[in-house]
């Protein structure tokens, strides 16, 4: 680590394209800017942690919501070795079940 002091209205050089310039000094407080390409991410720390912090326990609330889903589908499915009963078409008295081998189609008659 580098540690430098500074004045108000002085700066450090980051690298050939990152200035940083000390704006001003209170008390116990320095207020300082930051001069970068658009591409370069410039955060406080604090809220880096933050972030992560957040991210984390979503990640581990998804993760315990996922094991409960996974448990209560677990649950619903029937224990193996049962096997369900078939269901059959229900049949009314008004139709008569069909018995022996399909009818063959018959032959389209031709035209004259």
């Amino acid at each position: 680590m580098l540690v430098l002091t500074r004045k108000k209205g002085e700066r450090v050089m980051i690298g050939d394209d990152i200035v940083v310039t000390v704006i001003d000094v209170r008390g116990d407080g320095v207020r300082i800017g930051f001069d970068a390409p658009r591409g370069v991410s410039i955060q406080r720390a604090e809220v880096v942690s933050a972030v992560k912090a957040a991210n984390t326990g979503a990640a581990a609330s998804a993760a315990q919501t996922g094991d409960l889903l996974v448990g209560l589908l677990n649950k619903a499915r029937k224990p193996e070795g049962l096997a369900a009963p078939a269901l059959e078409a229900p049949t009314t008295p008004s139709q008569p079940q069909p018995s022996g081998p399909p009818p063959k189609p018959t032959p389209p008659k031709p035209r004259d």
